[in-house]
């Protein structure tokens, strides 16, 4: 009888893409891979260290699944971030683990599960990825039927104070874009609706050579990617994270120009106040932000943003955080992701003293939280009446008789079932707005 693992995904979308390729490997291997912790002989947790006490949780998960088990118990490994940054110190954190694996070291899960079953050794790999790993991961082993993450970028070249992600994923590293057009083409052609180019920034995009790109224009080769790639005919292309500082206007002139491009920007800005935007070495001012806003508002299509803002960082005044208020004010973002300060033991920031007290980051949260929701509600109201395009991707965890996807500017909308099948993409038009979705009814054809 085959081995069984089970793999548990926290984080983010390059996470469940890592999580994608381990499962391909795993079964290539001849490993079984399970459904639930409960009867896998090995489960493995591929981890985010973005979050508060993210190691934390992993031990915590440990011993829940032990809890749970009739059984032996299973051989434990960590996998991603926080096994990157913790490395052995994991071993002596919980002796239950008995694998750790980092960010590059993916593509070789399955030979170090084979040592790891073997219970008198601890097995730890943080080496670099070897020149034969390859993204390959076959239409058919994705998370979703429906919607992909198509890696472009690994790693992050901007070390801002506050964030792990250079350490954790180590330096950028770009997919050529022959590879990615024809990943795009096989899922394109297994019937999915929409993919997702992802990285931590994906316009900071550089591979080493231009193969898949030689006869595609562009003042970037981020440009030049969505140009080839919306040529490819795949129904919708998004992408997620953009940095500020290489955000170029030609990214807007495609979106333009491809109407499988959708129309939705995700551009962190972090913080309104320039001090912080220095203390966080960003590499952007507000003002050089504000100008890539007006960009993306002036174009003839009309594009959705959203953005991720940290309150209560180290040195935060109270004007500081008026600043932050102001931007928002201004931009009137469609979504905000709104984040306490915390510390990052290792980032630069760790070594400021952490002096906006856990009330007030509380309090100004609340304050931004407010101030986007009273936006956000006006934004999500003007959609009443108006007719969209939503790729049915679930059905609702509110109602069985419901579906629910997302726009092309990536606002969720739930929606009757009717005779639709799931991977569909339905003209519905709006009749109600919530919070965070809309509701709505299909569109006759």
């Amino acid at each position: 009888m085959s081995t069984s693992v089970y793999v548990e995904t926290f984080g983010c979308q390059m996470n469940v893409a890592d999580s994608e390729r381990a499962a391909v490997r795993l079964r290539d291997a001849g490993y079984e891979l399970a459904d639930k912790s409960e009867n896998a002989d090995v489960v493995i947790f591929n981890t985010c260290s973005v979050r508060e006490r993210a190691a934390h949780k992993v031990f915590t998960r440990i011993g829940e699944v032990s809890r749970q088990r009739m059984g032996a118990t299973p051989v434990f490994g960590v996998m991603g971030c926080v096994a990157q940054l913790e490395g052995e110190t994991l071993f002596e954190s919980s002796p239950a683990v008995n694998l750790v694996v980092g960010t590059r070291a993916t593509d070789r899960l399955p030979a170090l599960i084979d040592q790891a079953l073997d219970r008198q050794r601890r097995v730890i790999d943080l080496e670099e990825r070897g020149d034969t790993d390859t993204w390959d991961v076959p239409a058919a082993s994705r998370t979703s039927p429906y919607v992909a993450f198509v890696p472009i970028i690994e790693g992050c070249n901007k070390f801002c104070t506050y964030c792990i992600v250079p350490f954790s994923r180590g330096r950028e590293k770009s997919r050529t874009a022959a590879e990615i057009v024809t990943e795009v083409k096989q899922l394109r052609d297994y019937g999915y609706g929409e993919i997702h180019l992802i990285g931590q920034n994906v316009n900071s995009y550089r591979p080493k050579s231009e193969m898949g790109l030689e006869n595609v224009k562009g003042a970037t080769m981020f440009s030049r990617l969505l140009r080839a790639v919306a040529a490819t005919g795949m129904a919708r292309i998004k992408f997620t994270t953009s940095f500020p500082r290489d955000f170029h206007p030609d990214i807007v002139a495609a979106i333009e120009e491809h109407e499988n491009l959708c129309n939705w920007v995700h551009l962190p800005v972090q913080s309104g106040s320039d001090r912080i935007l220095r203390l966080m070495r960003r590499g952007h001012t507000t003002s050089d932000y504000l100008r890539r806003i007006a960009t993306i508002k002036n174009a003839r299509r009309q594009i959705a943003i959203t953005s991720d803002i940290i309150v209560g960082f180290p040195g935060e005044t109270e004007q500081d955080f008026r600043d932050t208020m102001s931007l928002v004010e201004n931009v009137k973002y469609d979504g905000l992701y709104i984040f306490k300060y915390s510390e990052r033991p290792g980032t630069p920031a760790a070594k400021l003293p952490d002096d906006v007290s856990r009330s007030e980051k509380r309090t100004r949260f609340l304050e931004l939280e407010t101030l986007q929701q009273r936006q956000q509600k006006a934004i999500y109201e003007s959609y009443i009446g108006r007719e969209v395009n939503v790729l049915a991707e679930s059905v609702s965890a509110k109602s069985r008789s419901d579906f629910t996807g997302h726009t092309t500017c990536h606002k969720v909308v739930n929606f009757p079932r009717h005779e639709l099948k799931l991977g569909e993409i339905t003209r519905i038009k709006i009749t109600k707005a919530k919070q965070n979705s809309l509701y709505g009814e299909t569109v006759a054809a």
